[in-house]
């Protein structure tokens, strides 16, 4: 009879056996997005306020010369500083995507954010590792260890108990680390008994409150993901010790910090099948929390379909249950990083641009008297009825009132644009891209990346990534 393998266990096991031969058909397909979406938001994110400040913050600490973060390739800084920049530029905006849950209670679109994590931390280590090699990493080794964090992350998220994230812990930064865990060990090729001290040491630092939405610490949460991951595996290099089953037992993660999980889900399923590929992961149209983008769209088409305008709007209300109206803390947005938790900012944008993209998420633009105006017409309502139904989707219901008298109202597609069930073309995504390039890179310049990305797995050096995406300085000052 087969032992069943610990969580911890189970995690090493895959993320050192993991191999670019894993990398195929629509895993391969699934994991080139990821990382251009994952590198269009941190392009983006890099502008945010946020950023000059913790850049000055790394700069004032000087330290060895290893890799270039992303967007700023002319400066050199310590793997570990590199990944927490790029990490953090890359939850910036909140326009990174969401893993979907899949285990018995676990609240649809709300576990954790895949990508940023492990890509902050294989950017990272590339030049640390081609360095040591003499010899570039190529791309297939980029995205094998990339996908390797990917997975193990997702997996972690779906073992924990669901009130992880309900007590108020923020998952990305939390189980992120361990995401950003595996990457760095398959990037540096640890062994199992390094790679599972590794493990130990990334559960002793793993940490994010959801007390800090709203705040530049929010996306700190996976800057320091993907920094605590590079560190642990360094450290473990180095023969530094640690519980060698730190997710498991009476004072293992999962228990302490859950409380409790279901190892169960998960333990034979690292890989089989890839969470990336079921249930699948939400490529972000609109740079806010995932539980709000059904009820945006529902906001825009209903205004087209009844041909009304933003003068023309009396009242709104949004309907909803308490796992979509919980996480959404702000009643009116005063600041562009509270409104990414306000649906009075997100739904008022929306009827005042038909959109809600880089341009809208300013502090000027929430603060206009127009959005501030437009925000106080527009109310969150718990709906039992759609309590009724279940956390399995995201379900919402929009209504209007026109000055003239008119009451309309509108249902969200569980469908939401952006997820496995109606995913962002590739045309769509490269215009995310775009976006977040508008100003930092030309047209030519991002054709380039996009011929890149499009077939990384045969690409000889995958450090062009951290060159191509290349405009600035750490801290805002054009390099």
């Amino acid at each position: 009879m087969t032992e069943t393998l610990s969580l911890t266990a189970a995690a090493v096991k895959f993320t050192c056996g993991m191999t670019p031969a894993a990398l195929t058909g629509e895993h391969l397909r699934l994991a080139r997005r990821c990382v251009l979406d994952g590198l269009a938001v941190a392009l983006g994110g890099s502008q945010q306020p946020g950023m000059a400040p913790l850049g000055r913050y790394i700069l004032s600490l000087g330290g060895v010369a290893d890799a270039r973060p992303m967007g700023a390739a002319g400066h050199r800084l310590p793997a570990h500083l590199a990944a927490l920049w790029t990490g953090t530029a890359g939850h910036a905006m909140d326009w990174d995507d969401t893993q979907l849950a899949e285990g018995p209670g676990r609240p649809y679109g709300l576990l954790m954010h895949p990508t940023m994590p492990p890509l902050a931390a294989a950017m990272a280590l590339t030049d640390m590792v081609a360095r040591e090699t003499g010899k570039p990493v190529d791309g297939a080794r980029f995205l094998t260890a990339f996908a390797t964090g990917f997975e193990v992350g997702c997996k972690i998220a779906e073992a924990i108990n669901p009130d992880h994230y309900m007590r108020g812990f923020h998952t990305s930064g939390t189980i992120g680390a361990f995401a950003a865990t595996a990457t760095a060990c398959r990037m540096l090729d640890l062994d199992e008994e390094t790679t599972a001290r590794a493990i130990g040491i990334a559960a002793s630092c793993s940490a994010g409150i959801r007390a800090n939405f709203g705040t530049m610490t929010k996306p700190f949460h996976v800057g320091r993901a993907a920094e605590n991951g590079v560190t642990a595996a360094l450290l473990a290099r180095q023969g530094f010790s640690a519980n060698t089953e730190a997710l498991d037992g009476k004072w293992g993660y999962l228990t302490i910090a859950g409380p409790g999980g279901d190892p169960a889900l998960v333990v034979e399923k690292f890989g089989a099948p890839f969470t990336m590929v079921s249930p699948g992961v939400s490529i972000k149209p609109y740079p806010s929390g995932v539980l709000t983008h059904p009820s945006m769209d529902a906001m825009a088409l209903l205004m087209a379909e009844e041909g009304i305008a933003a003068q023309d709007i009396e009242s709104v209300g949004l309907y909803a249950g308490s796992n979509v109206l919980g996480p959404i803390r702000y009643r009116i947005a005063k600041t562009e990083l509270e409104g990414k938790f306000s649906f009075a900012f997100l739904l008022a944008a929306i009827a005042l641009r038909n959109r809600c993209g880089k341009e809208e998420f300013t502090d000027d633009f929430v603060s206009s008297d127009a959005c501030q105006a437009m925000q106080h017409r527009i109310e969150t309502h718990f709906s039992e009825e759609i309590e009724a139904m279940g956390w399995d989707r995201i379900r919402s219901r929009v209504e209007i009132v026109t000055k003239d008298g008119r009451k309309v109202a509108r249902w969200a597609n569980e469908a939401y644009r952006g997820s496995p069930h109606n995913p962002l073309s590739d045309e769509e995504l490269q215009g995310k891209f775009a976006d977040n390039a508008a100003g930092l890179l030309t047209p030519e310049q991002q054709q380039k990346v996009f011929d890149l990305v499009w077939s990384l797995e045969t690409a000889p050096d995958a450090g062009a990534l951290v060159e191509l995406t290349n405009w600035g300085a750490l801290d805002g000052v054009g390099a």
